[in-house]
């Protein structure tokens, strides 16, 4: 995976907590001194500070100095050039754009409304606004098709940098389908922006910026998040909800962790998100939730909606979510020529198919393509995958959505379930090496040969039942 400056990667403190900016900033502090410090001793000596009676040492005591001097330029060099390296993959201090990352605060005053827009006002130059522009196509009174844009708004959280790119996490609900996209930062400004990559299954999605397209004064206003750790998380601290609500602009919200761990059953599949009763609005998908430091500790998807209900709103944990956005950073989505091919059709087995015909959830392989490399591999029709490219798998959109960030020649490790004499799954693990989909044969079916029978787009509805709906919370 090639380095991009964030705070995701290689930023761990012994203790292996992600270091902030503040901290790579003291360390930087400490080696100037250090260095300023060794350099007027130096000045010093140089200009009458030394021995008068220097020129009648010996050999010996010249060669002792001069290999101090050695020694010590080696550490000095090493411990500076551990600070720009850590600076560089924060996105401080390297050549060409600068990029700080937010900082945080103790959280000891963050109960306090004083201690939120601190962390309100340290947080908001990582935070942004996306507009998608969709196209809708709908049924004429006299039969014909007729289509219309329309616009929907979402959040994302500046994750990163990579080779003149910036990197926006947010959820794949608010980019799916979207005709053309622009992000809104700090400032006021607004630039075009384009999917690095999506996972359906997790509803996460990567979304990049060209530099070259921002203006040097947005550049100096935004910053990278700061990281938290999602696993520490306990129930009843305090949680920070940022995001742009209703599309109004960035707004904020309080609360607590009301739950960790929660596993909420969607429409396909079932995720595990924490839960709190910050208010999260249509808009705020896509959006940070953070603790009281002001560290991001997940991304705002979905809240529960019922008349009996008030204050349930979900988040992806950060630490669930970060393996998935670096795979979606390292998986540049290919050019048309290079795009991957797997070779089969499905279904989305969800928990409750699964439950009525005693089978694992994922996606169900109705028919195996010959000669594709989903059959050579040993893929059986019948076979329910569970995992892809070291992910789960829940949905055929899912399985869709890891395939098209991939690129044709790569070999990719599949789980499938598998089906016994006894009746039972028993899992097994193949090894796949993905063929050019400019290589497959063409299909009459609705879907792809990469897998296509599927229960189609279920982002921007609801899961109903009982008067109750989970809905994604996406202006659209």
């Amino acid at each position: 995976m090639g380095e991009y400056d964030n705070n995701i990667n290689n930023n761990a403190n012994d203790d292996g907590q992600w270091k902030t900016a503040e901290e790579w900033r003291q360390e930087e502090e400490t080696s100037q001194k250090k260095n300023g410090f060794f350099a007027r001793r130096k000045e010093k000596r140089n200009h009458g500070g030394g021995r008068s009676d220097g020129t009648r040492r010996g050999g010996a005591y010249w060669a002792k100095v001069g290999a101090t001097a050695i020694v010590f330029g080696l550490v000095a060099g090493v411990a500076f050039q551990g600070v720009q390296y850590g600076f560089s993959k924060a996105g401080i201090g390297t050549s060409g754009t600068q990029l700080a990352t937010t900082k945080t605060t103790s959280g000891s005053s963050s109960d306090s409304s004083d201690g939120i827009s601190e962390v309100a006002e340290n947080a908001m130059p990582a935070i942004v606004s996306i507009t998608g522009i969709f196209e809708n196509t709908s049924q004429g009174w006299f039969g014909q098709q007729q289509s219309s844009q329309t616009e929907g708004v979402g959040s994302g959280v500046i994750i990163g940098k990579q080779n003149g790119k910036l990197l926006i996490v947010t959820n794949n609900h608010v980019v799916e389908d979207a005709e053309s996209l622009s992000v809104g930062f700090v400032d006021g400004e607004s630039v075009k922006a384009s999917v690095r990559g999506t996972d359906s299954d997790a509803d996460l999605a990567v979304v990049e910026v060209n530099l070259s397209d921002m203006k040097d004064s947005t550049q100096s206003k935004i910053a990278i998040i700061t990281l938290g750790d999602s696993d520490d998380l306990k129930t009843g601290e305090q949680a920070i909800a940022i995001g742009n609500a209703l599309g109004y602009g960035q707004s904020v919200t309080g609360g607590y962790i009301s739950a960790v761990n929660r596993e909420v059953q969607m429409t396909d599949n079932t995720m595990t998100l924490i839960q709190t009763d910050a208010a999260i609005n249509p808009g705020n998908s896509g959006g940070a939730l953070l603790n009281s430091k002001g560290e991001l500790i997940g991304i705002n998807t979905v809240k529960y909606a019922s008349t009996d209900v008030e204050g349930m709103g979900y988040a992806i944990p950060i630490n669930t979510a970060k393996p998935i956005i670096e795979q979606l950073i390292e998986n540049e989505a290919p050019s048309e020529d290079e795009e991957a091919y797997l070779g089969i059709s499905g279904q989305t087995i969800d928990s409750s198919m699964a439950s009525q015909f005693n089978m694992p959830t994922g996606v169900y392989v109705q028919q195996v393509v010959s000669g594709s490399p989903a059959e050579t591999a040993g893929i059986s029709a019948g076979d329910v995958i569970t995992q892809f490219n070291g992910s789960s798998v829940s949905t055929m959109e899912g399985l869709q959505s890891k395939m098209s960030n991939l690129k044709a020649g790569k070999k990719v490790k599949v789980v499938v379930q598998r089906q016994n004499q006894q009746g039972t799954y028993e899992s097994r693990t193949l090894t796949v090496t993905l063929g050019k989909k400019s290589d497959a044969p063409s299909t009459s079916s609705s879907g792809s040969s990469s897998g296509s029978s599927s229960s189609g787009n279920n982002y921007g509805g609801s899961q109903s039942g009982s008067g109750s709906s989970y809905y994604y919370n996406y202006g659209r």
